[in-house]
């Protein structure tokens, strides 16, 4: 079936990986490393991060419970700690490449993502606003986790934006730089691409769409 919609999702694809700033304050605490991407693996359908990205907690008890669950796995970090560093750099190659996908293909986003940063930092929070500020208006759909009650890896978000935009999910390419995010997708029949990196996304979604990304618009 022919590409009539590109799916993405936002942090880590236009922006990069916060697993990346996570293995920073793990060098910072003394944890070791990827210790923030195993708590968040555990238990991934109930766990604080789901409660939080799903909207059933709020910050103070999303600290609490990512404090416990941290000192479960052998070494405590505080949820107040890893919120600041949600916020990730922009890649104008990937937002150039959505905006050749918008003339050619309907484009939707599905983001696992909470209510506002709660963070301490300033600084991250309007990094991550004008990040988002300046991808979000280009998409025919949005769906956000905190908003929708309902969560990657779920295989009904990805069919909630299939009914808005319209499509089969057999008709769409989708985005994530996570693998478990991937999966599901790819059982529903779309054609999933894992983001490692800019030049290697941007290579595979050239492929299935025909589209030459090289000459795409500057962001």
């Amino acid at each position: 079936m022919a590409v009539e919609a590109v799916i993405w999702d936002f942090g880590g694809v236009f922006t990069s990986s916060p697993f990346e700033a996570f293995n920073r304050l793990e060098a910072e605490l003394g944890a070791p490393k990827d210790h923030i991407r195993r708590v968040n693996a555990a238990n991934h359908h109930d766990n604080a991060w789901a409660l939080f990205e799903r909207n059933e907690i709020d910050a103070a008890r999303f600290d609490q419970l990512f404090l416990e669950e941290s000192t479960a796995l052998g070494f405590p970090i505080r949820g107040a700690d890893v919120l600041p560093r949600l916020a990730g750099e922009l890649r104008p190659a990937m937002v150039a490449a959505l905006k050749a996908c918008k003339r050619h293909f309907k484009v939707g986003c599905i983001t696992n993502n909470v209510v506002s940063m709660h963070s301490p930092g300033q600084n991250e929070i309007q990094q991550a606003a004008g990040a988002m500020g300046q991808v979000m208006p280009l998409f025919d759909a949005i769906i956000e986790s905190s908003k929708a009650g309902v969560r990657k890896p779920d295989p009904k978000i990805y069919l909630m934006m299939c009914e808005l935009l319209a499509v089969a999910p057999e008709a769409c390419v989708y985005l994530d730089d996570l693998g478990i995010n991937c999966k599901p997708a790819a059982q529903l029949g779309m054609k999933a691409i894992k983001v490692t990196g800019v030049d290697q996304a941007l290579g595979e979604l050239a492929t299935l769409t025909g589209l030459t990304f090289d000459q795409a618009e500057p962001a």
